[in-house]
């Protein structure tokens, strides 16, 4: 038997136990919310969606009752607060860590042996911060970013390609935000270099837009976004309930890797049953690296306010 928690059932949240239940990999989603009912309700929503869609996984809903996520597999931290209209940046971190921190003692009290997936925002920090909290060894404690940003990517670029976004693969690294590092070099369509199916231009112009995706949903709904961001939490625990091996952008611990340390940081890993399995070094060039060394300076400065909080 296993089972999956989600904590918040918000947006992203309520997506992310939707599409876990639908893939039918694990036996029971818990979805947990702070707010009297709103997760009981999300919850009997989809289970009620079960007959149509014809999956199995039973899904329930807490109101800030951890008990009932007791022997989690994975759990998944999506509470914290959306930055609101003139929060700063340090605001944002403080109101979010505490949020963070406390979920996370409870997610271990009640399942010492879980893999936490972090989708909770600033989302480097956040991660470092449930790190710091939990006690497990980093390979459990994980960052959701690099495949919502590949994906941004990968549909971007199958628009403009007006092809199949089954056929693009692509790697991204770096902080999840304006200082992420997609890689063109690594980029391919069916195998294809996707530097031969597309000019410079496009290509600049389509990097530049997935490093602004996030604000581009936000422009146009005035909230965050929520299908694509809970699908990618979705994948993540998938890879790690079926012990598939798949290869994914993912924010992770590192402790010299890339050259750098002590900090949480999107780079290529091997994600199966006992979280991160591998880091995947790759031989990047100078531009390369003197760009994941600049995102890095700036999921650092974010970090630093953590620390003196």
């Amino acid at each position: 038997m296993s089972k999956v928690t989600v904590v918040g059932a918000g947006n992203v949240g309520a997506t992310a136990a939707d599409c876990i239940a639908r893939l039918e990999i694990t036996n029971e989603v818990v979805l947990v919310d702070i707010k009297e009912n709103f997760a009981e309700g999300k919850a009997l929503d989809q289970w009620e969606t079960s007959p149509i869609h014809l999956f199995d996984t039973r899904v329930t809903g807490s109101t800030n009752d951890y008990t009932k996520t007791a022997g989690s597999d994975v759990v998944v931290i999506t509470s914290g607060l959306p930055r609101k209209p003139g929060m700063s940046r340090d605001d944002l971190i403080q109101v979010n860590a505490g949020i963070v921190k406390s979920v996370t003692e409870q997610v271990v009290k009640y399942s010492p042996d879980a893999i936490i997936i972090v989708v909770s925002n600033p989302l480097d920090v956040m991660t470092y911060q449930a790190y710091l909290t939990a006690g497990f060894p980093s390979h459990r404690v994980m960052g959701m970013a690099g495949i919502l940003d590949t994906a941004r990517y990968r549909a971007f670029l199958a628009s403009e390609l007006n092809i199949s976004p089954k056929d693009i693969q692509a790697v991204l690294m770096g902080g999840h935000g304006d200082t992420m590092v997609p890689l063109p070099r690594y980029t391919t369509v069916g195998g294809i270099p996707v530097t031969e199916m597309i000019d410079d231009d496009k290509l600049n112009a389509i990097v530049d837009r997935t490093k602004k995706g996030g604000g581009e949903i936000v422009k146009l709904l005035g909230t965050s976004a929520w299908y694509a961001p809970g699908a990618a939490a979705a994948q993540m625990v998938e890879a790690i309930l079926k012990d598939s091996k798949r290869i994914f952008p993912v924010c992770a611990w590192l402790t010299g890797e890339y050259g750098l340390t002590d900090m949480y940081l999107g780079v290529p890993v091997k994600l199966g049953r006992n979280g991160i399995e591998e880091i995947i070094e790759l031989q990047l060039n100078e531009e390369e690296k003197a760009m994941l060394n600049e995102s890095a300076v700036a999921v650092r400065e974010v970090l630093d306010v953590l620390k003196t909080l």
